[in-house]
Parts: structure tokens; C-alpha cells; sequence
């Protein structure tokens, strides 16, 4: 098994990702994706879409604003409930979560956790998570506001303009995919605790009494998802499910999919809640003739009642909510980690691969002229590299910086599925060499069918 670091490693070395502000020393819990990095990010989103928006038709998608009307948090709950517990150590002047001590380190003493030391810590204190910034030209108190720290509430203060614009019925689920931000006390662990991250969120609205059925349904449903399209290995995801007495503020029952990630161990990948009415009760006006479940803020600001009109009953009702919610960081990270591997060659070497299931992959196909000081190879392998880059449907890359076995160990390791080798054959017969990835085989392709056999080969 492979530690964490091999994996930070690959990722700096091979354009994954950067230290944000690295040349100014870097800034702790911020990361730059790089060209494969932003590559891989965007895979992954737009495999999340089109299993969730595309291949259904009960869904319906929205980008909400990153900066939101301060009230926004004060009804969902945010400002008094979006907390950690803080501690300062005395000694090493470290600050940490007090209810995370055991992920965090000394700062005077890395092999140690806090409190294992000579650490004397202060008493804890109570610490809003939420970035706030300044709006208007003047600095007072209505001239602030926050970054949203979840993408889920820009989904629910547009329920009823994404209903009234479409005409969905019950149930159906508004999507969305878009960066939050939080000020963590102790980021930590690479790509798992950062203060800027991007989500992949779902809010599927329901009848009241079918919330339980369906929120089963998820769970399954991304469970799978995460094995299948993305090819995290079923032996190292779990669920858990929170216990009662800790569970959110909003939450009747919450479902999290663990990834058993290298050096950390099983945490959280995606989090499944069932939200009740909470979220449209707390931000719709007249509270007290909606039947509301949840327990929520009195609000005599909002100018909208939140509600569906239920044909069935001839009634207005408010959904009960499941949510589906995961990282984009961390599923980034599960894939590579689950995709990693070092293989043992005959030759005594060891090659390094990515394993990542080809539509996932950041680049598809490497064309490679087996002579670079050769102008008719040079000019067909950029001939070829067009031609599959320009179909829309994949990116493809041109190199030509080493020898041929040393550009297909490159590919390997960072997951490149096809190489396809131009050569003097090429010249006289328009054939080439598709060599690929996971086995190494070789075979031999005319160029006017390469398109279609590597087009097929991604949708298999």
C-alpha cells in the first residue's frame, strides 16, 4: 500500500496540481489545478451531469451566485449553527479544532498529536466557518455579506423560480456544481481539508412520507456511481451512517460514502441527507400555515411562501429534500489514489501507471512520431493529433521530447488510455501503431479508422 505523499508527488510532478501562491511561499489550504489537474476536474464533473441531469428526466440544473444576500444565512441556519469548536496551544501557539485533535500535529513536535506534547491549550471558543466580505462602498453593518460555504442554499431560495419556469412535478431535482468556501481552522491533508473547494450537489424534492424510500434510492444509486463510472473499488468504500444525537441541524438522517484513502483511512467522499422541510420552511414567509416538520427561525423577511401545489391533494405542500453531496477535491483525489499503480516489468523496471477509466482520463491519445528529426512523420502525427482533438470529443496531445519508450512511460503515468505511434510504415500505407495502456499491446490501425475505433472504445 501506497502512502499518501506518492500520490502529492505525482500530482505536483506531472501538472496535476500546485501549491497556490507557491512562489510567494504558498498559501496553506488553497491549490492551483494544473493542465492535467483541470483536465481530470472537469472529466469528473461532467461524468456527475450527464449521470445525473442527462440520463434522467426528472432533473433540471442552475449556477447560483457565489455571493448571496447575507439573510440567506441567517434563515438556513448558517450563522449560529456553522461553527467549530476552537483551541490555541499556549506552547507551539498551534490552533486546532478541538474536536479533531486526533487528525491534527504538534507544531513542535510533528510526530506527536496535540496534547500528547507539553502543550497547555486554551478553553474553546465557538468559530463561524463563514468567509464574509464587504458589498458596498462604505463599511458598516448592511455592508457586508458571505461566500457561501455550500452550494445547496443557492438551490433552495430558487425553488420556486425553477418551478414556475419549467413545471416540473414532484418528484424532480434541481443540480448544481460550483465552488464554496470555509475558513478552516487547520487545513490539512492535502486536497481533503481546504478553505476553497467545488461541490456537486443535488436537492430532489419529494412528497412528504416518501422521503425515506427515496433517500435509500440515493444512497444505492452513488454508491454505484462511484464504482462504475469513476472505478473506486467497491472493498474500499463503506457507509456510515451519523447517529442521531449528532446530526445536522437540518438532517433527519444522513448517509455518508466513505473512501478508504492512502495514509488517512476511510472518510468522507459524498454525504446523503435527508433534509425534511427545513430548508423551504426556513425561508418561506407565514411559517405557521405551511404544517412545517422542521423546527426553524421565524421569518418575517422573505416575501415568498416556498411551496408545490400538490394535484394529488389539491393541497400546497412543502417537499421534504435528499441531497446528494460530494467534493470535487476529494473524489479528484479518490480517483487517483484508486487509479495509482506500480507495476513490476521483466526487464527488472518498475512502471508507474495511471488506471483511470478512459473517459475519466485528462488526456485520451498521445500521438508520437518514432522520429522527431523526420518532417513527413512530424507532419503526419500533427495531421493525426488534429484530427482527433478537432472531433470535440477528446483532448489528444502531440509530443515528441524523448525516445518512444520513455514517452509511453510519461503517458502511463498520468493516465493516458491510447498512444498512437506514427512511423516510416505510416508513410507508405497509412497505418499506425495503437498501443494501449493498461496491457501495453500493440496493434496495428489505418489512420481513417482510428477515429471510430477510439471513439468506441470510450463508450464502451
Amino acid at each position: 500500500m501506497f502512502e499518501l505523499d506518492t500520490i502529492v508527488s505525482l500530482c505536483k510532478r506531472r501538472g496535476f496540481i500546485f501549491q497556490s501562491s507557491e512562489i510567494y511561499g504558498g498559501m496553506q489550504g488553497a491549490y492551483d489545478y494544473g493542465p492535467l489537474g483541470v483536465e481530470l476536474k472537469n472529466n469528473l464533473k461532467r461524468l456527475w451531469w450527464q449521470h445525473n441531469v442527462y440520463e434522467r428526466d426528472d432533473m433540471e440544473g442552475i449556477d447560483a451566485a457565489i455571493i448571496m444576500h447575507r439573510l440567506v444565512w441567517k434563515y438556513s441556519g448558517h450563522e449560529e449553527q456553522f461553527i467549530d469548536p476552537m483551541i490555541d496551544c499556549k506552547v507551539c501557539k498551534g490552533r486546532f479544532r478541538a474536536d479533531k485533535l486526533e487528525e491534527a500535529v504538534c507544531l513542535k513536535h510533528p510526530n506527536k498529536r496535540p496534547g500528547e506534547c507539553e502543550g497547555v491549550f486554551t478553553e474553546p471558543r465557538s468559530f463561524n466557518m463563514m468567509f464574509k466580505t464587504q458589498v458596498g462602498p462604505v463599511e458598516d453593518a448592511e455592508s457586508f455579506a458571505y461566500l457561501r460555504p455550500e452550494t445547496a442554499q443557492g438551490i433552495f431560495v430558487n425553488f420556486r423560480n425553477v418551478l414556475d419556469s419549467t413545471n416540473r412535478k414532484l418528484p424532480f431535482g434541481i443540480a448544481q456544481t460550483g465552488k464554496a468556501f470555509r475558513i478552516e481552522i487547520t487545513p490539512r491533508n492535502f486536497l481533503f481539508r481546504v478553505r476553497e473547494f467545488e461541490q456537486m450537489e443535488i436537492e430532489y424534492f419529494v412528497r412528504p412520507g416518501d422521503d425515506e424510500e427515496e433517500h435509500d434510492r440515493w444512497i444505492q444509486d452513488h454508491l454505484k456511481w462511484w464504482t462504475d463510472e469513476i472505478g473506486l473499488k467497491p472493498e474500499n468504500l463503506k457507509l456510515y451512517e451519523h447517529p442521531k444525537e449528532k446530526l445536522s441541524h437540518y438532517s433527519k438522517r444522513t448517509v455518508d460514502v466513505l473512501y478508504n484513502f492512502p495514509t488517512l483511512g476511510y472518510d468522507e467522499l459524498e454525504g446523503i441527507a435527508n433534509r425534511t422541510d427545513f430548508d423551504l420552511g426556513s425561508h418561506s414567509r407565514d411559517q405557521g400555515s405551511l404544517g412545517l416538520t422542521a423546527r426553524v427561525i421565524e421569518n418575517s423577511q422573505s416575501n415568498e411562501k416556498l411551496t408545490y401545489f400538490d394535484h394529488v391533494t389539491n393541497k400546497h405542500i412543502i417537499p421534504f429534500v435528499i441531497e446528494p453531496s460530494a467534493g470535487v477535491d476529494r473524489g479528484f483525489l479518490a480517483a487517483i489514489c484508486a487509479a495509482y499503480d506500480e507495476e513490476a516489468l521483466e526487464n527488472g523496471e518498475t512502471r508507474v501507471v495511471l488506471r483511470l477509466p478512459p473517459r475519466l482520463a485528462p488526456i485520451k491519445v498521445a500521438v508520437l512520431p518514432l522520429k522527431k528529426n523526420a518532417p513527413e512523420i512530424v507532419a503526419t502525427a500533427k495531421e493525426i493529433k488534429n484530427l482527433l482533438q478537432s472531433s470535440g470529443e477528446m483532448r489528444a496531445v502531440y509530443d515528441d521530447t524523448a525516445g518512444i519508450g520513455k514517452l509511453y512511460r510519461r503517458q502511463d503515468e498520468v493516465g493516458t488510455p491510447w498512444c498512437v505511434t506514427v512511423d516510416f510504415q505510416t508513410l507508405t500505407d497509412r497505418t499506425v501503431t495503437l498501443r494501449d495502456r493498461d496491457t501495453m499491446q500493440q496493434e496495428r490501425l489505418a489512420i481513417d479508422d482510428l477515429l471510430a475505433v477510439i471513439r468506441a472504445r470510450l463508450l464502451a
